[in-house]
């Protein structure tokens, strides 16, 4: 930390003690919410899909080759084939916009254009099949069309114009990144990889799976069933990693995502401390924002009641799935379809912890383009959907 940073840090402490009426019982409910916010992160995400993406990206920096990411994600790869294969890989995910960021930072740091990385990352939490039906089921089947429609343009848009943006950045980037990965190809077959990062993607898609709403159905089923597979899919992993893997290529592989770990999860836990301080945890009302402020905020359809519902969504933290009933609240409140869209598009692809991390590995300048193009789209997107 510079000098002027550690000041900055010093002074911003000073006045929040200063000032701050921490005898207020807003003030108070709103820091136990922030506590509150990081446990329920911790019990619900961390081990099973926090931990598992981490592994993942930790594989991807150590096993897949920079030539094949380069080929398929690279800037100068085929754009139909990268955006198509970066938004099916997501979207097959269907994690929350912080699990996602480990699998982002290993595509990108192994050489993935950013406009490919940011569709891969957009695509993760925004085009999930389970959420997608859940919204039409629940909020209406044209909220639910209109979010699918959303999610897979904004995914394919924002991904071409970051990367005509920040062409040139990009490819110098990826001319001057030096693989220190074990070229994998020459020591295990390709069926052998597939199968290997194959189990891993099952292993999180399955811990990770939600209790749906009704208790009958496919989805529930898989709920019920979900730890015995999970527990299963473990084992197949460690007879894999124990035939197919020498020692060194276990250890480099810790390595790395222990590297990831510490990169990305203290930035986490801040960024879901502070969502939590904000906003308290869905469904409730002790944050630092009352609620009903924010249901007289979304009315009607003003491009201001759009704007406000997608920097809304922006900086919120939404687990997989939990948009929904929120909204459905939100909307019995008095919130306009429009800005009900605009959130939906923004929320689940955005939060203030994967901010955090994002500019952590973009840089300042790449994320906030990305985040100002996620709210403006979506903003545009709910005002439209509005008027129709």
């Amino acid at each position: 930390m510079k000098d002027w940073q550690k000041f900055a840090l010093i002074v911003t402490v000073f006045l929040l003690a200063y000032f701050v009426p921490f005898g207020s019982p807003r003030v108070q409910g709103a820091i136990m919410e922030s506590f509150y916010m990081l446990q329920d992160y911790v019990r619900l995400h961390v081990l099973t899909c926090l931990i598992p993406a981490l592994f993942i990206a930790g594989a991807i920096s150590s096993f897949i080759s920079q030539g094949s990411v380069i080929k398929y994600l690279g800037s100068g790869a085929n754009r139909v084939v990268s955006y198509l294969v970066a938004s099916v890989s997501g979207a097959v995910l269907a994690v929350c916009s912080c699990t996602v960021l480990p699998l982002f930072a290993g595509i990108y740091k192994k050489g993935a254009g950013i406009g490919p990385a940011l569709a891969f990352l957009y695509s993760g939490p925004a085009i999930n099949v389970l959420a997608i039906i859940l919204t039409s089921r629940v909020l209406g089947l044209k909220l639910g069309i209109a979010r699918a429609i959303g999610a897979i343009f904004f995914s394919i848009v924002i991904g071409i114009i970051m990367s005509l943006l920040f062409k040139n950045e990009d490819e110098t980037r990826i001319n001057s990144s030096v693989s220190a990965a074990y070229q994998e190809d020459e020591v295990r077959s390709l069926p052998q990889n597939i199968t290997y990062f194959a189990v891993m993607v099952f292993i999180l898609i399955f811990a990770a799976w939600g209790r749906p709403e009704q208790e009958v159905g496919f989805f529930s089923d898989i709920y019920n069933i979900k730890w015995y597979i999970t527990a299963i899919l473990l084992i197949i992993l460690f007879v894999i990693v124990l035939k197919w893997f020498k020692k060194e290529e276990i250890s480099h592989w810790f390595d790395s995502t222990w590297i990831f770990t510490l990169q990305i999860m203290p930035l986490l836990f801040i960024g879901v401390m502070a969502a939590g301080l904000l906003m308290g945890r869905p469904g409730t009302d002790a944050g630092l924002i009352p609620s009903r402020y924010v249901s007289y905020l979304v009315g009607g359809n003003s491009i201001t009641a759009n704007l406000i519902a997608s920097v809304i969504g922006a900086f919120m933290y939404f687990a997989t799935l939990t948009e929904v009933p929120i909204l459905q609240g939100l909307i019995g409140s008095g919130m306009g379809q429009g800005p009900a869209l605009a959130l939906l598009l923004s929320g689940p692809a955005l939060s203030l912890p994967s901010m955090l991390v994002l500019n952590s590995i973009l840089g300042f300048k790449k994320t906030a383009t990305y985040i100002i193009l996620v709210v403006v789209m979506s903003t545009l997107a709910g005002y439209i959907f509005g008027m129709l």
